[in-house]
C-alpha cells in the first residue's frame, strides 16, 4: 500500500447537492482510504431513510443520531467521511470534526446545488413550496459554520469530479492542510 501524504482523516462539508458523496467515494479511492457517508450510516444502523427518521422523530431525534454517528467515525483513521449538510448545526459535532480530521468545505453556487438537489426526494427539508428560498435560507446560516471549520475551502462549481480530485489532490500534496492527530 502506497503511503500518502493526505491527512488520516478527511471529512468533506458543505450544503446538500455540493459533492460530499461522489467527491468522497472518489477521492477515498485516489487515496487508498475508507469512505463513510453519514447519512448512510445512519441509514444502515437504523434500518430508515432519513426522510422516515425525519417523519418519526423529528430533525433533533436525526441530529441526535447524526451526533452519535460522527462521534463514532471521526475516530476511525485512514478515511475519507462525507457528513450531512446540517451537521455542522451543532458545536459539539463542529468541535470534533475540527479536532479528529482535516476538513474540506465543498462549495457550490446555490443554481448548481439546486439543479443538483431537484428530483432527491430524500432530502426532507427541501420538500417544501419554495426550495430555492429554503435552501438559499439554509445556506445563509450554514455558510459561516463551514467556514469556521474548514481546514480547505474548494469551490467545485460545475467541475468534472475527476478534476475536483486532481485539484484537491495537488493541493493536499502542496501540504496545505493542518496535520491531524
Amino acid at each position: 500500500m502506497k503511503k500518502s501524504n493526505a491527512p488520516s482523516r478527511i471529512i468533506l462539508i458543505g450544503p446538500m447537492g455540493a459533492g460530499k458523496t461522489s467527491v468522497g467515494l472518489k477521492l477515498a479511492e485516489a487515496l487508498n482510504k475508507a469512505f463513510y457517508d453519514s447519512d448512510k450510516v445512519i441509514e444502515q444502523k437504523t434500518g430508515a431513510n432519513i426522510p422516515l427518521i425525519f417523519e418519526l422523530e423529528g430533525e433533533s431525534g436525526f441530529r441526535a443520531r447524526e451526533s452519535e454517528t460522527i462521534d463514532e467515525l471521526t475516530k476511525v483513521d485512514n478515511i475519507v467521511l462525507a457528513t450531512g449538510g446540517g451537521s455542522v448545526l451543532d458545536e459539539k459535532n463542529r468541535a470534533m470534526m475540527k479536532q479528529r480530521g482535516f476538513i474540506i468545505y465543498l462549495q457550490a453556487p446555490l443554481d448548481q446545488l439546486l439543479k443538483r438537489t431537484s428530483k432527491d426526494k430524500n432530502r426532507p427539508l427541501l420538500q417544501t413550496a419554495n426550495p430555492r428560498k429554503t435552501l438559499s435560507d439554509i445556506l445563509a446560516k450554514r455558510d459561516p459554520l463551514y467556514n469556521e471549520i474548514a481546514d480547505m475551502v474548494y469551490k467545485t462549481n460545475d467541475k468534472q469530479i475527476r478534476d475536483v480530485i486532481s485539484d484537491i489532490l495537488k493541493l493536499l500534496k502542496k501540504n496545505k492542510y493542518r496535520p491531524t492527530q
